[in-house]
């Protein structure tokens, strides 16, 4: 058994048995593996349908964004059903539509097929915030950021195995990985049934629903509207919509750019994995010792800059050693941010709304990630290939002004 001392209202002490750590790390390393391992073979996928090769690149981001916008809708009211009715069930339902989309996806046949896939996996595609949920449920905040830390590193895991094999199991045929990433999430949702243990006492849960809560916009009102967080959640908003974009390119840059496949692609994808597990397992343990979360999320942002200006040298001379280093150096920054932010998230507010926060915080991100990938995909189609790291710059920029303007307390 592990037990952690929790100083919340109650000032009870909160027990979690090894089935409920194992679980959530099990899903947090299969997000990792089954978003990524698809990675390397969507542009194969799409290009059978695609009588156009110049319009190849905006499709591949529109499924990226088609994903975000069912998301956006979804993410809170999965959030407020988790605090209404536990972590539990939510969690499974997710996990299971995310098993079901991957299937459809593989399945393809026409290109309206691959967008059903991903609208399946995209209305269940609350599990990242119900699982950062069920974690804020079981750690005391003053620990929260280095258990965050944690999940990243075993996320970073599974997107370092993901697109690798992702581009190895391409070599039978560009479907295998989605099947593969639906067998892995099944089995999860399996052992979940049987062993995972609900983490949010009925005592702290809500007594009803409101609609609004349901309500994407009015949810993002809201939670745009707590002061304390406003300035975090646009400066996150502002390094979502180029990370998007990015990720939505990104394979279709490598075949453009450096006329890459498959195995390559994914085994190159998986350095913002690597860097996970290295910054988490070595770095942010020091980070969190020396710096605040505020100052840990800004070091994060501008290395993720940094990342973007050697990618888009890169693309300008197509010299693919600078696209590595640039990897790397976003990797970095990547890997850094994200727990920093969901500990300041976290902190903010009690138990009971940690389903909210979170759901909202899936919100904006889904907004950036939808708004992100159309962006990018015009951009690259009409100013070029390195016209998506260059708004990367310009966003993070403007992202680090407002984030510095910020006050958190204790973060």
């Amino acid at each position: 058994m592990f037990k952690f001392s929790s100083h919340n209202e109650q000032n009870r002490e909160q027990t979690v048995d090894r089935k409920a750590l194992i679980f959530g790390l099990i899903s947090v390393f299969l997000c990792g593996i089954g978003f990524s391992i698809i990675t390397p073979v969507v542009p194969f996928l799409v290009q059978p349908y695609i009588s156009n090769p110049g319009d190849q690149a905006i499709v591949v981001t529109l499924l990226t964004s088609v994903y975000a916008v069912c998301v956006f809708f979804a993410a809170p009211g999965l959030g407020a059903l988790s605090d209404r009715y536990g972590r539990r069930p939510l969690l499974l339902v997710c996990l299971l539509g995310s098993a079901i989309g991957y299937f459809v996806f593989g399945i393809g046949g026409a290109l309206w097929v691959l967008f059903a896939g991903r609208i399946i996996e995209g209305i269940t595609g609350g599990s990242i915030s119900t699982i950062f949920a069920y974690f804020a449920d079981i750690i005391p905040p003053e620990q929260r950021t280095k258990y965050f830390g944690w999940a990243s590193a075993v996320v970073g895991v599974g997107t370092v195995i993901g697109p690798t094999l992702g581009g190895l199991l391409a070599r039978f045929d560009y479907s295998a990985p989605m099947y593969f990433g639906a067998i892995i999430t099944l089995l999860n949702v399996v052992y979940g049934f049987f062993f995972m243990p609900e983490s949010l006492d009925k005592n702290h849960r809500l007594k009803k629903i409101a609609f609004a809560r349901l309500n994407p916009f009015i949810q993002l009102v809201n939670v745009l509207s707590m002061k304390s967080l406003k300035r975090l959640l646009v400066s996150a908003f502002l390094l979502w919509i180029p990370n998007g974009s990015f990720q939505a390119v990104f394979s279709q840059f490598t075949m453009d750019t450096f006329s890459w496949k498959p195995a390559l692609i994914g085994l190159m994808f998986s350095i913002i994995g690597v860097q996970d597990i290295i910054s988490q397992g070595f770095i942010m343990p020091k980070l969190l010792i020396k710096l605040s979360d505020k100052q840990i999320a800004m070091l994060g942002m501008v290395s993720e800059m940094i990342g973007y200006s050697l990618i888009a040298l890169s693309a300008l001379f197509s010299f693919y050693p600078l696209f590595i280093a640039g990897m790397f150096i976003f990797g970095f920054g990547d890997s850094i941010f994200g727990p920093s932010f969901n500990g300041m998230l976290s902190k903010s507010v009690d138990s009971s709304e940690q389903g909210r926060i979170q759901g909202g915080s899936q919100s904006i991100q889904a907004l950036a990630r939808m708004i992100g990938p159309i962006i990018g995909g015009q951009i690259y189609v009409s100013l070029g290939h390195a016209a998506p790291a260059f708004m990367g710059m310009i966003l993070i920029t403007a992202a680090i002004l407002v984030l510095y303007k910020g006050r958190y307390a204790n973060m």
